[in-house]
């Protein structure tokens, strides 16, 4: 959905899968990938809301994901059923 990871990255760790009942406080306030580090969002079922920064939120829907560019401020808003994970990638 937006945006692909960069070549030549490998997965370092995915998170446990998150509902809307179990999605960490941290995430649903502005936060940043660490330096060197990717994330990408990926949404099992259901869906979110994703905004970097201050933009406007977008909704993000089963099979979708987001990449996220390391140090870029954003956030998660949960309403509804989903179930979701985070990938971190980073070069080797």
């Amino acid at each position: 959905m937006s945006g692909s990871l960069p070549d030549g990255l490998e997965l370092v760790r995915t998170t446990e899968e998150f509902d809307e009942g179990s999605v960490p406080a941290g995430l649903l306030r502005d936060h940043r990938v660490a330096a060197g580090v990717w994330g990408r969002l990926v949404v099992r079922s259901g869906a979110l809301r994703f905004a970097f920064g201050d933009a406007e939120e977008f909704d993000v829907g089963a099979g979708d994901t987001v990449v996220i560019p390391p140090e870029q401020v954003h956030h998660v808003s949960v309403d509804g059923a989903v179930r979701f994970v985070v990938e971190f990638h980073r070069i080797p």
